[in-house]
């Protein structure tokens, strides 16, 4: 990290997160964790508007190594987030209707390598005997019996409204401050920076670095005009009603997507109620509809009138421009197939801090950052784009990066493994055969093993795996002696 505040002559100052949200007090908290109160002045600037029940949010187990940096507890945390455990999540209708899978998250098999593991279960199936893949990987198990266990690969159902709340008082307490008011527009310098965020109310705030974390992108768009790379020929869905909904006191350790017409329907179970939501295209189903449908499929009474959200599938042609750098929704947004909204603010934030900047602004920094923001953006994309490679791809043809994927592995039962990806090879084979694509063969050095050891491996690997996911409490009984709920 380049040398900051007073230690250097050429060090930040100062610094300005245009936004709030999740994504502006994970920025704020963590830097101001990083670099001390001292060290350099963060400030975020958001507007004063009433919280509203947040939409439920699903993350990916990353988050926990992000609340392990801030030192937080996880207790405080679940009691202040209402948040739920989430083992994985569970497709329905995806593809074929009836079809159901599971992508859990961690690895599948037990002491043994995925490449291995797959070779195994695919000659088994190819020889005959299917098997579903879930039965694999003890925390895909444990979240078809609704067990849990703090030693699984797991994340969190959560309100995303109460989270940034949550990372906010994180944030003040390390030394962040904030400044409520409605932001207008920025002015820029002699050399092309930002030099300070203007309010409707006619205060100016000045930086050194300022991080746009608005929805509208004003900063990275509406000051440096960055550009856009639109995905919506892959992610036609611009659309998502919500509605919360009365749930039980026995939440399932999953996610649910289910598909429907012209789009999926999500459902998230937190402590106190269920988070409810359909993402459309809107070319094809009409506001009205969707939220009717949405309301005759939740399974208790709605706790609220169905909220219009827009979304917009793409990301930033460059998310770090001069003394700006985008995160959260003005870098990259999409419909929440998978929990990705949340990881990729903490991902930016990582790579921030191994390329942070000094008030030279080398560009050589910032290239470096836009080439890794870049590659990890496109690997989501192609993950997400693979749920739906049919009707998702609104009639353009899949990108060459996803049709390689695709081929490399129905052609030889590989996967391939490329730099800056967020999802492992055991993600990618939950997703591909979960949708019905299967490889022609299987990896050949299983073949060199003969069929009684391939058939002993798995049979122990099935015991094994069972016999750890039975001696776990459920789900709901874990939830409750770690918030007290009855």
């Amino acid at each position: 990290m380049s040398d900051c505040g007073q230690g250097s002559p050429r060090g930040l100052r100062s610094l300005v997160v245009a936004g709030g949200g999740v994504a502006g007090w994970m920025a704020a908290a963590a830097l101001a964790r990083v670099l001390g109160p001292s060290a350099c002045e963060i400030t975020v600037v958001e507007s004063e508007t009433a919280d509203a029940a947040g939409v439920g949010e699903g993350t990916l187990p990353h988050l926990r190594a992000f609340h392990g940096l801030l030192e937080i507890d996880e207790r405080a945390f679940l009691g202040a987030t209402q948040a739920t455990f989430k083992l994985g999540t569970r497709f329905h209708d995806w593809g074929t209707p009836g079809r159901t899978f599971l992508h859990p998250f961690g690895p599948y098999g037990i002491d043994v390598t995925h490449e291995l593991f797959q070779a195994y279960w695919l000659k088994r199936r190819q020889e005959g005997q299917p098997s579903p893949l879930e039965e694999w990987s003890v925390t895909g198990w444990a979240a078809t019996l609704g067990r849990f266990g703090q030693r699984l690969s797991y994340a969190y159902h959560l309100d995303e409204t109460l989270y940034a709340r949550f990372l906010r008082t994180v944030a003040q307490k390390c030394g962040a401050r904030r400044v409520a008011g409605e932001m207008v527009d920025a002015t820029i310098g002699g050399r092309g920076l930002i030099e300070s965020l203007r309010l409707r109310d006619g205060r100016s705030i000045g930086a050194d670095f300022f991080i746009d974390c608005s929805d509208g992108a004003l900063l990275i768009e509406g000051a440096l005009g960055s550009g856009w790379l639109d995905w919506s020929p892959w992610l036609p869905c611009d659309r998502a009603v919500a509605a919360p909904c009365a749930g039980s006191r026995d939440p399932a350790p999953v996610t649910q997507s289910t598909a429907r017409k012209a789009g999926w329907q999500w459902r998230i179970p937190l402590q106190h109620r269920v988070g409810n939501g359909y993402v459309y295209c809107s070319a094809h189903l009409s506001d009205d509809e969707a939220a009717s449908r949405l309301l005759e499929s939740l399974e208790g009474p709605p706790l609220a009138n169905p909220r219009l959200l827009r979304l917009r599938a793409g990301c930033r042609k460059k998310a770090w421009v001069g003394n700006c750098l985008a995160l959260g929704p003005a870098a990259v947004a999409s419909e929440p197939l998978e929990p990705t909204g949340i990881h990729l603010t903490q991902t930016g934030l990582g790579r921030l801090f191994c390329l942070f900047p000094d008030r030279d602004f080398d560009p050589a920094s910032s290239a470096e950052y836009n080439r890794l923001t870049a590659l990890e953006h496109e690997h989501v994309r192609d993950f997400l784009i693979q749920h739906c490679p049919a009707s998702g791809a609104g009639g353009a043809s899949l990108p060459d990066s996803l049709l390689y994927r695709r081929d490399l592995f129905a052609r030889t039962g590989r996967i391939a493994r490329l730099e800056g990806e967020t999802f492992a090879p055991s993600d990618w084979l939950a997703i591909y055969t979960g949708l019905g694509l299967w490889p022609q063969r299987h990896e050949p050095v299983i073949d060199l093993l003969g069929a009684a050891a391939v058939v002993g491996r798995l049979d122990t690997m099935r015991a094994a795996i069972r016999k750890a996911v039975e001696t776990l409490p459920t789900h709901a009984s874990r939830l409750q002696e770690v918030t007290g709920l009855g």
